[in-house]
């Protein structure tokens, strides 16, 4: 009797351990506009999740996807949110940006221009593939 009181003890211990220790979160938001209103929502999204989950002890890896329209969120000297972004990347380490390779392409050969893309983000292959992906993983999938 007292082996099995000890291992339920050790088992309720541990569980409460871990539920202490916090969750994970994941969430893929999705940006394709060129709206500076849907790009700071954006934001403004990224900023209250990771408020509320590190106010229930939680963390939050936040992945923002932009594509089409949505890519001017990123571009560099063009972006109305650059400054914004810049900000908040030094601020919330657990927030990242994705930029659609497939766009820019298309944007580069209507333009004859490169197009640079801000510091902060990072280049994927497809946007929309990317945000299945991380659907695929587990993340929750945001729209503003």
């Amino acid at each position: 009797m007292k082996k099995l009181a000890l291992a339920v003890f050790f088992t309720l211990a541990s569980t409460i351990s871990v539920m202490a220790q916090g969750v994970t979160h994941y969430v893929a938001i999705h940006v394709d506009q060129n709206d500076p209103k849907v790009m700071n929502l954006a934001l403004n999204n990224a900023q209250n999740i990771t408020k509320y989950y590190e106010s229930k002890g939680d963390t939050v890896v936040i992945e923002m996807v932009t594509y089409g329209p949505g890519l001017n969120m990123l571009i560099e000297g063009k972006s109305p949110v650059a400054d914004r972004i810049a900000v908040m990347s030094l601020e919330m380490e657990n927030l990242s940006f994705a930029a659609c390779a497939n766009t820019m392409s298309k944007m580069e050969a209507k333009t004859g221009k490169k197009i640079p893309i801000i510091q902060e983000a990072t280049i994927v292959p497809s946007g929309v593939v990317t945000l299945i992906e991380l659907q695929e993983k587990g993340y929750a999938y945001v729209k503003p």
